[in-house]
C-alpha cells in the first residue's frame, strides 16, 4: 500500500473516535501506511488538551516515517502560495507545505480541509480515497 499523509483535521477526528475517519486511520495504521510531516506533528502537539494527549502524540516521532523538510520543499510551498494568491485563491502556507511534502514522498493526502481542493487546481497532489 502506498504511503498516506494524514492531515491534522483527520487526526482530530481519529482522536475523537469519529467515524468514518477513525476506521480509515485505524486501517492505515494496521497497514503501516501512514507517514507524517513536522508541521502536522507540531499542530497536533499545539492542540493537545491534556498531558496524556501530548504524550500520545509525542509517540508519533517513534512510530511514523517523517517526510524530510528541505529548503527546496519550503521554496515550493512558498511559490505555490504565491501562485495561488495571484489567482485570488487563499491557502495557508502550512497547507501548501503539506501538499508539496505529500508530493515529494509520493504519498496520498487524507484531509478534511477544504483548502486542498483549491491547492489541487495548481498542484498534482493526490487525495486519498478519490
Amino acid at each position: 500500500m502506498d504511503k498516506v499523509l494524514v492531515d491534522t483535521s483527520v487526526w482530530i477526528e481519529f482522536f475523537r473516535k469519529k467515524d468514518p475517519h477513525y476506521s480509515t486511520v485505524s486501517e492505515l495504521l494496521d497497514a503501516d501506511a501512514i507517514c507524517c510531516a513536522g508541521i502536522i506533528y507540531a499542530e497536533l502537539l499545539q492542540g493537545a488538551k491534556t498531558e496524556k494527549e501530548l504524550a500520545t502524540i509525542k509517540e508519533f516521532a517513534h512510530v511514523f516515517e517523517f517526510i524530510a523538510e528541505t529548503y527546496a520543499l519550503w521554496e515550493k510551498a512558498g511559490e505555490m502560495s504565491f501562485n495561488l494568491r495571484r489567482k485570488g485563491i487563499v491557502a495557508g502556507l502550512s497547507d501548501c507545505f503539506i501538499a508539496v511534502a505529500a508530493q515529494s514522498a509520493n504519498a496520498s493526502l487524507l484531509t478534511l480541509d477544504k483548502h486542498f481542493s483549491a491547492i489541487k487546481k495548481l498542484s498534482p497532489v493526490r487525495m486519498y480515497g478519490t
